[in-house]
C-alpha cells in the first residue's frame, strides 16, 4: 500500500516537521519495524497529562481537584484519543506490518491512541513544550470549549470503578429496584450497591442507564467527601 506524503499529514495536525524521522518513528507500529513508536508514546502520553492538566487547572479556576482528575481523564482515554486520530486521519499514514494491514490495525482505537500520543512526544522533541501544548489544545478545542467545572464529561459509572479499583475495594452492585410512570414517560429508581464499604444510594433517571449512572454519581461524590 503506497501511503499519502507527510506533508498531508502535517498539514491535517497543523505542525511541519524539521525532523521528518520522527514523525515517520510516531506513525511506525511494532509490526512494522524495530524503530516504532512505543517510546515516543510513552513520551506523548506524559506530555498530554500535563498539558490538560494545565488548561484545566486555568480553565476551570473553581472546580475542585477531584473533578479536574475526572475531566482530564476523560480526555486522555482511550477512546477520546482514537477520536482525535481519526480526526487527524492517522489511520492513512500509519505503517503497519502486514498483518496488522490485512486485521484492520489503522482503524483500531487502541493503535491510534498510541499513535496520536506518538505524534504528541515526537512534536517535543521536534520543537519544544510551548509549541506541543499549542498544537494540542487545538487537537482538543471543541472538546475544552464543552467544559465547565459542572460537566461530567466522564461518565460517572466508570469513574467510580476507577476509584474503587484504586483502593482495591469490589466493583459496585446496581439493583433497579422500581419502575414508575407510563411506558412513555417511566422513571428507573436504581440503587448503588458498594458492599465493601458499606455504601448504598439511591437515584432515579428516565432510563436504566442514566438512573446508574446518576447513582454511581452520588456514591462518588459521598466516597470523595469520606475521602478527605
Amino acid at each position: 500500500m503506497t501511503l499519502p506524503p507527510l506533508s498531508q499529514f502535517c498539514d491535517a495536525i497543523g505542525y511541519t516537521f524539521r525532523d521528518i524521522s520522527l514523525l515517520e518513528q510516531a506513525l511506525s507500529h511494532k509490526s512494522y519495524t524495530k524503530h516504532h513508536n512505543e517510546r515516543l508514546e510513552f513520551l506523548g502520553d506524559a506530555l498530554l497529562n500535563v498539558v490538560m492538566a494545565d488548561q484545566l487547572y486555568h480553565q476551570l479556576p473553581d472546580t475542585r481537584e477531584g473533578q479536574l482528575s475526572r475531566i482530564r481523564a476523560s480526555l486522555v482515554r482511550g477512546r477520546t484519543l482514537a477520536d482525535v486520530a481519526r480526526a487527524c486521519h492517522v489511520g492513512q499514514y500509519l505503517r503497519l506490518g502486514p498483518g496488522e494491514h490485512k486485521s484492520g490495525g489503522r482503524e483500531r482505537d487502541s493503535i491510534l491512541e498510541d499513535a496520536i500520543e506518538a505524534v504528541i512526544g515526537a512534536i517535543y522533541l521536534d520543537s519544544n513544550f510551548d509549541t506541543t501544548q499549542r498544537v494540542v489544545k487545538v487537537w482538543f478545542a471543541d472538546r475544552l470549549t464543552q467544559i465547565n467545572g459542572d460537566t461530567s464529561v466522564v461518565d460517572a459509572k466508570s469513574a467510580l470503578q476507577e476509584w474503587l479499583q484504586g483502593r482495591n475495594y469490589a466493583l459496585p452492585h446496581y439493583e433497579t429496584t422500581e419502575i414508575s410512570g407510563k411506558a412513555h414517560e417511566q422513571t428507573f429508581h436504581v440503587t448503588c450497591h458498594i458492599s465493601a464499604l458499606g455504601v448504598s444510594v439511591d437515584a432515579t433517571g428516565s432510563s436504566r442507564k442514566l438512573a446508574e449512572q446518576a447513582a454511581a454519581q452520588v456514591a462518588l461524590k459521598q466516597l470523595e467527601q469520606c475521602d478527605e
